[in-house]
C-alpha cells in the first residue's frame, strides 16, 4: 500500500471515529496508524499537501481529546515520534505549523495526576526528542504548567520518570533564559538544586549528566554555580564527561554530555581549567578516536565537540599536535591492499568525513571542514607548515574532487548541500593560501577549468532577481560560493595557467550582478569585505556592468526600505489585535494595571511644575531619581508584554492560515465526497453482477470439488506405485555402485601391469646401451694414452723454446724503457705545439668575425649607395626630359 492511499483511508477512519466512536471504528483507526507507521514517511509534511496536513490535524485533535483510550492516544504518539526523527524540515513543520509541542504537554497536563501512566512517559520521551536543539519561547501558554509538572515530579524515585522529566528540563532550560528565570524565581528552586545535587551521585551516567547539565544552564554564571564548578569539583566533572563521551549509555547521553562540554567551555574560567587538565591530552585522543565509528550522528557531535575547542586559547595548538603528530608518510607493502596502515589516524578519518559522498550527512562534511580550517589556522600561525606536507598530499586531491561539478543536481536540496559543501571546501583553500608553500601546493592542484566551471554551475543556479530579499535560501548560498571562489582564483591567479583570463572574463559577466549586490547590501561583514575586494579588481574592467550593479543596489535598498516601511503598521495592527484578544487573566490584569501606571505617571509629570512651588521641602532631583526607578520597572513590564503581545500576533497569523488552509481542505472534502458518492453507485452496479457470476462460480466450485476427490484416488494409487518404484530404484543404485567400484579397480590393475611392461623393456635397452658406450670407452683410452706420451715430448722441447724467449723478452723491456724517455720528450713537444696551434686558432676566429662584420657593414653602404645612385637617376631623368602622360598612367 503506497502511502497517498493510506493516508485517505486513515482520514476516512479519523471522520467515522469522529462520528462514532465505537469500537470498530477506534481499532480500524489504530490499525490505519499502525499501516502508516510501517510505512517510509520523510517529507510527508515538507510537500506542503493537504491530505497529510488534514491526517495530521485530525489525529492531534483526537489525541488532545480527554475522551480518546490511552490505548489510542498512544498509537497517535508512536507515529508522531517516527515522524518527529525523520528530517528537519519535518520536525520544524511540527514545531510551527502544528505546534506538536502543545499538543503533548496538553496529554500530559491531562494525565498529571498519573504521572507513572505509560502514555505520560511515553509523552515525556517523545518531547524530550522532540525539544533537543529546539527552542521552546516562554510565552507558549502550556509552558508554565508544563515546567511545573517537570519540578514536581524530578523528585520521583522512578527512573522511568526521571530520565525523561530531566532530559526534557535540560532542553526547555539550554539557551533559553526567560525559562531559566521563571525557575530561579519559583519558591521551591532551592530543594529543586538540592534534588539535582543528590542527582550527581546516582548509579546512572544518563540521570547525572542530565543533572549538570540543568545545573550549569541555572547557576554557572551566578554564585552556587561557582561553588560547584570550583578548581576542585571541575577537575573531577571533566573525567566524568570524557568517559561518558566515548563510553556513553547511548547516542542520546552522549549527545548530552558534548552539550555540556560546549556549554561549559563557554565560561572564561572553566576555559582556563580545561587548559590546564593534564589528561586532557590522553582524553582528546579517545575522542579522536570516536571518528572512526561509522555513526553520523556520534562523528556529528564529536565534531562540534572539537570545533568548539577551537575557540580556548590553548588548546587548538594541542588540537593539531593531537591530530597531526600520528601521521607519518609511508608506502604499503608490495602484497598488501588498500589503506589498513592509516586506519588508526585520526587525521585520515577527519578526511573522510570531509570528503564523504554528498548524500552523506550534511553536519559532519560541514564541520570537519571547519575543524580542518581552524587547524591550519594554527599551523600556519605557528610557521610549522612543512610538517603538514605529507597529509595536503591527500586532502588537496580530495578537496579537488569535491569542487568538480556533480552528475546530476536534480532536488534543490541536492543542489544547496553542493553549494554549501563548496563554500566551505573555498574557506579551507584560502585559508591554505595564506602561506607562500602552501599556496605552491594548492596551486599545483586547482586549474582554471575547474573554477570556471563550478561558477559557471553556481552562476547558473542562482536565481534572476537581484532583490536578496525575494531569493530563495538556495540564491544566497550560491551567491556566496560565487564570492569565495572569485577570491581564491584572485589569490592564485598569479600562480595557475590562464587563471588571471578566466579571472577577469567571468568579473564581466553580467550575472555577477546578483551575488555582488547581495553581498553588498547584507548585513554580515565578511561577505561585505569580500565583495568589496572583487569590487576593487572589476571595477577597472572595461566590460564591468557597473551601472547595472549600481541600480541592483537601489533596488535592494529601496525594497528593503519599502519593507520596513510596511512592516510598522502590520505589527502594530497585530499587537492592537492581540491586545483586543486578549483573554481576562493575569496577563490582562497586568496590562490594564500597567496602562494606570503609565497614564496616572504621565498626568504627575505634566503637573509637577504646578506642585513644585508647594514642595518646597523636597529637591526635585529626587524626585527625578524615584520617577526614573519607576519608568525603568514600567519599562521592563512592558518590553515583556510586547513579547506577549508579539507571540499571540503571530498565533492570531497561524490561526489565520490554519483557517485558510482548513477551508481549502473542506472544499477538497466535498469533492472527494462527491466523488465517492459516485464510485459507491459504480461498485453497487458492480455488485449486482459479481453476484450473478458468484453463482456461476459456486457451481463451478462444485464440479471441482468432485474432480479433487477422483484426483485424490488416483493420486493414492500413483503413490503406492511410485514408493515401489523408489524401492527398485534403491537396490539398482546399489548394484550400479558396486559395477562401477569393480570396473574402476579393473582399470587400475590395467593400468599397473601396462606400466610394469614399459619399465622392463627400458631397463634391457639401457642395459644394451651401456654395454656398447663401456667398449667404447676401453678403445678410446689406448688411443688417449699414446697422444700422452707424444703431447709429453712436445712440452719438452716447448720448454727449451721458452727459456730462449725469455731471454730475447730481457733485452727488448730495456729497448722500451729508453723509448719511453725518448717518448715523453716529444710529448713535451707536442703540448707546446698544440698551444701555439689554440692561439692561432683563436686569432683566426676574431679576424673572420671581424671579417664577417665588415663585409655586413660594407654590404650596407652598397645597399645606401645604389638606393642613393637610384634616386639620382630618376631625378636626373625628371629634370632633364619630359614625361609622356600616358606613359606616367602605366608606370603609375
Amino acid at each position: 500500500m503506497d502511502v497517498t492511499t493510506c493516508l485517505k483511508s486513515m482520514l476516512l477512519a479519523i471522520r467515522q471515529y469522529k462520528n462514532n466512536r465505537s469500537a470498530v471504528n477506534t481499532s480500524q483507526l489504530q490499525k490505519q496508524i499502525n499501516d502508516l507507521t510501517g510505512l517510509q514517511c520523510s517529507r510527508l509534511l515538507a510537500s506542503g499537501q493537504v491530505l497529510p496536513s488534514e491526517c495530521l490535524s485530525g489525529l492531534l485533535e483526537v489525541a488532545i481529546d480527554s475522551k480518546t483510550s490511552h490505548a489510542l492516544s498512544s498509537t497517535i504518539v508512536s507515529l508522531l515520534a517516527k515522524l518527529a526523527a525523520s528530517d528537519e524540515e519535518t520536525i520544524e513543520a511540527l514545531h510551527s505549523s502544528y505546534n506538536l509541542t502543545g499538543t503533548l504537554a496538553s496529554i500530559i497536563h491531562s494525565n498529571r495526576s498519573l504521572p507513572d501512566e505509560p502514555l505520560v512517559v511515553q509523552c515525556l520521551q517523545v518531547l524530550q526528542r522532540f525539544t533537543y536543539r529546539m527552542r521552546v519561547p516562554h510565552c507558549a501558554s502550556y509552558l508554565d504548567d508544563l515546567l511545573a509538572f517537570l519540578m514536581h515530579n524530578v523528585k520521583s524515585r522512578n527512573d522511568d520518570i526521571i530520565k525523561p522529566c530531566l532530559g526534557l528540563m535540560a532542553n526547555l532550560c539550554r539557551h533559553n533564559l526567560s525559562v531559566q528565570t521563571h525557575i530561579k524565581s519559583q519558591s521551591n528552586v532551592k530543594a529543586l538544586y538540592r534534588c539535582l545535587i543528590d542527582f550527581l551521585a546516582h548509579n546512572s551516567l544518563t540521570v547525572v549528566i542530565y543533572a549538570l547539565s540543568i545545573l550549569s544552564s541555572l547557576t554557572l554564571n551566578e554564585e552556587e554555580g561557582q561553588k560547584l564548578f570550583n578548581a576542585e569539583n571541575i577537575h573531577q566533572t571533566f573525567p566524568l564527561i570524557f568517559n561518558i563521551t566515548v563510553n556513553g549509555d547511548g547516542s542520546l547521553t552522549r549527545n548530552y554530555a558534548v552539550d555540556l562540554l560546549v556549554d561549559l567551555v563557554k565560561n572564561p574560567k572553566v576555559a582556563d581549567y580545561l587548559a590546564n587538565y593534564k589528561l586532557l591530552p590522553a582524553c582528546l585522543t579517545e575522542v579522536f578516536g570516536l571518528l572512526h565509528s561509522k555513526d553520523s550522528e556520534t562523528a556529528s557531535k564529536v565534531l562540534e565537540l572539537l570545533v568548539s575547542l577551537c575557540s580556548v586559547t590553548g588548546l587548538r595548538k594541542l588540537l593539531c599536535e593531537t591530530v597531526f603528530r600520528s601521521f607519518r608518510p609511508r608506502r604499503q607493502p608490495a602484497g598488501r591492499k588498500g589503506g589498513q596502515s592509516r586506519v588508526s589516524e585520526p587525521c585520515v578519518a577527519l578526511l573522510q568525513w570531509a570528503t564523504g559522498p554528498l548524500h552523506d550527512p550534511e553536519r559532519c562534511c560541514l564541520q570537519a571542514l571547519h575543524l580542518l580550517t581552524e587547524l591550519f589556522e594554527e599551523v600556519i600561525d605557528a610557521g610549522s607548515s612543512s610538517t603538514v606536507h605529507s597529509y595536503l598530499e591527500l586532502l588537496l586531491p580530495a578537496l579537488v574532487g569535491i569542487l568538480q561539478a556533480p552528475d546530476s543536481m536534480e532536488e534543490e536540496q541536492q543542489l544547496r548541500r553542493h553549494c554549501v559543501r563548496v563554500g566551505s571546501v573555498v574557506e579551507l583553500l584560502l585559508v591554505l593560501c595564506g602561506e607562500e608553500h602552501l599556496k605552491s601546493l594548492v596551486s599545483q592542484q586547482i586549474s582554471s577549468k575547474l573554477c570556471a566551471s563550478q561558477v559557471e554551475l553556481l552562476l547558473s543556479n542562482s536565481h534572476g532577481s537581484t532583490c536578496p530579499v525575494t531569493n530563495g535560501h538556495l540564491s544566497q548560498v550560491c551567491s556566496e560560493a560565487v564570492l569565495k571562489l572569485l577570491e581564491l582564483m584572485s589569490r592564485l591567479k598569479q600562480h595557475v595557467l590562464d587563471m588571471e583570463t578566466c579571472f577577469y572574463r567571468i568579473l564581466q559577466d553580467q550575472r555577477m550582478v546578483t551575488p555582488l549586490s547581495q553581498a553588498m547590501t547584507c548585513q554580515r561583514r565578511e561577505l561585505v569585505q569580500s565583495a568589496l575586494r572583487i569590487l576593487f579588481e572589476a571595477a577597472p574592467l572595461p566590460d564591468f556592468p557597473s551601472v547595472i550593479l549600481g541600480e541592483s543596489i537601489a533596488a535592494n535598498n529601496a525594497y528593503r526600505e519599502t519593507q520596513r516601511d510596511s512592516e510598522v503598521p502590520v505589527k502594530r495592527m497585530a499587537v492592537q489585535d492581540a491586545l483586543s484578544s486578549l483573554p481576562s487573566g493575569p496577563s490582562s490584569k497586568v496590562t490594564t494595571t500597567a496602562k494606570q501606571s503609565i497614564d496616572s505617571l504621565i498626568e504627575k509629570l505634566q503637573s509637577g511644575l504646578e506642585f513644585q512651588e508647594q514642595m518646597k521641602d523636597v529637591h526635585m532631583s529626587e524626585v527625578i531619581d524615584v520617577y526614573e526607578q519607576k519608568i525603568s520597572a514600567l519599562a521592563s513590564k512592558e518590553s515583556r508584554l510586547e513579547d506577549l503581545l508579539e507571540a499571540k500576533a503571530l498565533a492570531l497569523a497561524q490561526a489565520d492560515r490554519l483557517l485558510a488552509q482548513y477551508r481549502c481542505q473542506r472544499a477538497q472534502a466535498e469533492a472527494e465526497a462527491r466523488k465517492l458518492a459516485s464510485l459507491l453507485q459504480e461498485s453497487e452496479r458492480c455488485k449486482e453482477v459479481v453476484r450473478g457470476e458468484l453463482g456461476e462460480q459456486v457451481l463451478e466450485v462444485q464440479r471441482v470439488k468432485q474432480d479433487i476427490t477422483q484426483l485424490l484416488e488416483h493420486n493414492a494409487r500413483l503413490q503406492a506405485v511410485s514408493e515401489e518404484h523408489q524401492a527398485l530404484k534403491s537396490s539398482y543404485n546399489q548394484l550400479l555402485n558396486r559395477y562401477n567400484e569393480t570396473e574402476r579397480m579393473l582399470k587400475e590393475l590395467n593400468g599397473a601391469h601396462t606400466a610394469l611392461t614399459h619399465q622392463a623393456e627400458t631397463l634391457k635397452k639401457n642395459h644394451e646401451a651401456l654395454r656398447l658406450q663401456h667398449e667404447r670407452t676401453l678403445a678410446e683410452g689406448a688411443e688417449k694414452d699414446k697422444l700422452i706420451k707424444g703431447q709429453q715430448a712436445d712440452l719438452k722441447e716447448k720448454e727449451e723454446a721458452i727459456s730462449d724467449l725469455q731471454g730475447e723478452l730481457k733485452s727488448q723491456q730495456e729497448q722500451a724503457s729508453e723509448m719511453e724517455e725518448s717518448i715523453s720528450i716529444l710529448r713535451k713537444e707536442l703540448n707546446k705545439t698544440e698551444q701555439a696551434r689554440k692561439d692561432a686558432s683563436i686569432k683566426a676566429s676574431s679576424l673572420e668575425l671581424q671579417k664577417s662584420q665588415l663585409e655586413a657593414k660594407l654590404q650596407k653602404k652598397e645597399e645606401e649607395l645604389n638606393k642613393n645612385m637610384h634616386m639620382i637617376a630618376m631625378i636626373h631623368s625628371l629634370s632633364s626630359n619630359r614625361i609622356n602622360p600616358e606613359t606616367t598612367n602605366v608606370s603609375l
